[in-house]
């Protein structure tokens, strides 16, 4: 993260000078050019009229700019308005008094979550494990939030104990709505099939953001924007699917990766308000099998502790989408290979087996 904050400098710089113009009649000029050096303002005019107007990453990499702008952008405060303001499900007590416990608070818990998770790699072979695997916790707190066009039309928090017999054996999933829970929001279902399947898949923003509270630790395992988007057949409902590739093997299994799966279905009928009848979660293998909870947690918690924090291209969530579908595409194939190969090795060593009796009896 240093050497990243290094490689940021000159941007942020730039940012926080963009800042400054913005509120320069608070400004003091310092030479007859007019140009006004960072230093020369006042600590209170910084804090409270220019760290404001930053972004989480523009903070982040302002504080490596100079040392006065280091100790500036680490004021709790901030960070607490930044988060509040990305994910609104964070003003939720609960999850306030779990922040305040990460080891810098709100910024611990932005660099955390921001902006997605990316595990892909196994630093640990089956035969290999990481002695030091996080504990298992005893709850995941979920703080979800979707946006469409940039409008909050969905909040919510939600525990689930992780210790109970029935999670640890059961598949995992978490389920914000009830079975005949529905939350209407203003989106208008207006245009043609395809213009309102790409209205969505353009605009309908997701982030479910898990929460250690054993590790302190804060993953955001959504893929912002859906990887798919497609009307039921039998129902008409708008099912809309985000999704994030995990490393797998992290208990020995044949699945090579694994698929942490949003599913969000929205109801409505052409011309009417689009309304919410289902969020949910579920973590499922290469071969379509959806994990147990006890096998979930680990490999949750190993991409809390081991992912990579970082910010792709548009369109990048989609293209990694589709080649995981390849790969289980390809899987699947070998499989059935492998079965046809197995089943002709069975049919032949049964005729073999046939026509030796045969003719052990004929020639008897």
């Amino acid at each position: 993260k240093t050497s990243h904050c290094s490689e940021q400098n000159t941007t942020s710089t730039r940012r926080v000078e963009q800042a400054i113009e913005m509120v320069s009649s608070y400004m003091t000029t310092v030479d007859q050019g007019g140009a006004t050096a960072i230093s020369a303002i006042h600590d209170d005019i910084l804090q409270t009229h220019i760290m404001t107007r930053l972004d989480g990453p523009t903070l982040a990499s302002a504080g490596c700019a100079s040392s006065q702008l280091h100790a500036l952008s680490t004021e709790e405060k901030l960070w607490r308005d930044i988060c509040n303001h990305t994910w609104p499900s964070t003003n939720d007590p609960r999850v306030q008094q779990l922040i305040s416990t990460f080891p810098a608070g709100h910024r611990s818990f932005f660099s955390d979550s921001f902006p997605t998770l990316h595990h892909h790699h196994h630093h640990n072979r089956p035969s290999q494990m990481n002695p030091h695997r996080p504990s298992p916790t005893s709850e995941l707190i979920s703080a979800v939030d979707i946006y469409y066009h940039d409008k909050l039309i969905f909040s919510k928090v939600q525990e689930i104990e992780t210790v109970t017999g029935w999670f640890l054996c059961s598949p995992f999933r978490v389920d914000l709505l009830g079975e005949k829970e529905m939350v209407p929001t203003p989106v208008k279902l207006e245009g043609e099939e395809d213009t309102c399947r790409l209205n969505l898949q353009e605009n309908l923003t997701l982030n479910w953001i898990l929460i250690d509270p054993t590790q302190k630790r804060a993953a955001n395992v959504s893929s912002l924007r859906p990887v798919s988007v497609k009307r039921h057949w039998l129902t008409g409902d708008i099912q809309v699917r985000y999704a994030t590739v995990f490393a797998g093997d992290r208990l020995g299994s044949s699945s090579e990766f694994v698929q942490c799966g949003i599913a969000v279905t929205c109801g409505g009928k052409e011309g009417g308000e689009m309304h919410v009848t289902e969020v949910s979660l579920q973590v499922e293998d290469m071969d379509g099998k959806n994990l147990n909870g006890k096998d979930s947690l680990v490999i949750l918690q190993e991409a809390m502790e081991c992912g990579k924090r970082e910010k792709g291209k548009r369109g990048e969530e989609r293209e990694r989408y589709e080649k995981y579908l390849e790969l289980k595409k390809e899987r699947r194939v070998r499989e059935q290979r492998r079965e046809r190969m197995l089943d002709t090795i069975c049919m032949a060593t049964g005729v073999t087996i046939f026509v030796a009796f045969w003719a052990f009896i004929l020639l008897r």
